[in-house]
């Protein structure tokens, strides 16, 4: 299982598949060229408790380190690997 990320240039959600089947996803909304908001994060609960949440989140700490960006973390789960996770610190807005 692995991350990926779609968007359509607003809005964008980075999800993980498990046979063909979403069991994790993360919204985003792009704010300007250089921000973008994370504003919702959910697992399956039958995936629940496998790390699949910060997976999510270090890929759009990635994404956002790539093309140069700040995130805000606005959904209370992004926020707290934030918290948790202080080598992200780079890339907080």
């Amino acid at each position: 299982m692995q991350v990926q990320n779609k968007n359509d240039g607003k809005r964008g959600a980075f999800f993980i598949e498990d046979d063909g089947k979403e069991v994790a996803l993360m919204h985003y909304i792009f704010s300007g060229p250089d921000k973008f908001i994370i504003d919702h994060t959910e697992v399956n609960e039958a995936y629940e408790g496998k790390g699949l949440g910060k997976q999510l989140v270090r890929a759009g700490v990635e994404y956002a380190r790539e093309h140069k960006m700040k995130i805000l973390p606005l959904c209370p789960f992004a926020k707290k690997i934030f918290e948790l996770t202080p080598e992200f610190a780079d890339v907080l807005f």
